[in-house]
């Protein structure tokens, strides 16, 4: 039995609902965070596990830190939290709104800063922990253009998650500060992005998109075996270094395969 405990917020769906079952099945106990109150039970009827729910909305950094409370009390204390909660948006770069990028911002940026905030001060009383920031391989190479702001959202994490790292390094070596970066996941993040998802929305070919599950079992293997940094689909690791070594080059072959 493993006496780790997890929070994961957005655990009603996608890669969190499967990270919640997985880590369940192991024997961890778990803290699930979201706004949809039956599918989040759902989840935590599935996990076979120590589990609590709490409605959360991740936009409001009173919510987080209710959330961490919930843990505390339930639990004593939280040795790993992932901040999973997010969602995408249907617009290109001039298409945005203000109220667009406010949006992408707040559910994918601010909401990992508070749960941060809420839970590093925690893991520095205790010397140890482990947080866990999940973003997006579109944070790293403009494969999608109509994903522009919430990639612009998961590059900003990706950097926030970086110098974190860096903060902590030298004073509190047993916390690890990892970040995650699926590729295309067949969960109901289309479905749910803001502005809907074109039907001719990726190239086929370019990535071999995961499900859920896949990508859940590669974060539960960081946890075990904690790193700074992992893409899910270890296929993503040569599309990034040929991306970063010759953006040109891989921008031409990227909008010469469109068909434009």
């Amino acid at each position: 039995m493993n006496d780790k405990v997890v929070v994961i917020t957005g655990a009603s769906g996608g890669i969190g609902a499967a990270l919640a079952v997985q880590l369940g099945s192991k024997g961890y106990s778990l803290v699930l965070g979201a706004r949809r109150e039956r599918q989040l039970n759902d989840v935590a009827a599935q996990s076979a596990t120590r589990t609590q729910t709490v409605i959360c909305d991740v936009r409001q950094r009173e919510d987080i830190e209710r959330l961490r409370d919930s843990a505390f009390a339930e639990f004593g204390r939280v040795d790993v939290w992932v901040n999973n909660a997010g969602q995408g948006i249907g617009k290109k770069v001039l298409e945005l709104t203000a109220e667009d990028f406010d949006e992408m911002m707040s559910v994918n940026l601010k909401s990992a800063l508070f749960g941060m905030q809420a839970i590093i001060p925690h893991f520095q009383e205790r010397g140890i922990g482990h947080l866990i920031n999940i973003s997006s391989f579109l944070g790293r190479v403009p494969l999608v253009t109509f994903r522009s702001a919430y990639s612009a959202s998961k590059a900003a994490l990706n950097v926030l998650t970086a110098n974190l790292r860096m903060d902590l390094r030298a004073e509190y070596p047993s916390i690890n500060i990892s970040l995650v970066m699926p590729g295309v996941v067949t969960s109901d993040f289309s479905q749910n992005a803001l502005g809907g998802t074109p039907k001719t929305a990726f190239r086929p070919g370019i990535m071999k998109p995961q499900t859920p599950e896949e990508a859940a079992a590669a974060i539960v293997e960081l946890i075990e075996n904690p790193r700074p940094e992992i893409y899910t689909n270890p296929a993503l690791n040569e599309i990034a270094r040929q991306y970063c070594l010759d953006k040109q080059a891989f921008e031409d072959r990227l909008f010469q395969g469109s068909g434009s």
